[in-house]
């Protein structure tokens, strides 16, 4: 459900405006896609797991912040962003 350190890494590197940049609105974005994407694979083979669904309802919640954030910022980076990791809005 988790992502690994390596899958990590790589994200920060795509996704970082410099080297070794982890606070970044686009990072934290890519890292929550990531654990998003895991865990909704996770509740399609066990739909009871309510608290699991309650943990990834937060995440969203988080993500639409943060992209929220960009918008108001910059609406360019946005759109590039959300192009990048292939979300819908």
């Amino acid at each position: 459900m988790s992502i690994t350190a390596e899958r990590k890494q790589e994200l920060i590197k795509e996704y970082g405006t410099k080297e070794g940049d982890t606070g970044s609105p686009e990072v934290q974005v890519a890292i929550l896609t990531e654990r998003i994407r895991n865990l909704t694979e996770h509740l399609q083979t066990h739909h009871k797991d309510v608290h699991s669904r309650r943990g990834l309802l937060m995440m969203v919640g988080q993500r639409r912040n943060l992209l929220d954030y960009v918008k108001r910022k910059d609406t360019a980076r946005y759109e590039g962003l959300i192009q990048r990791l292939g979300l819908r809005r």
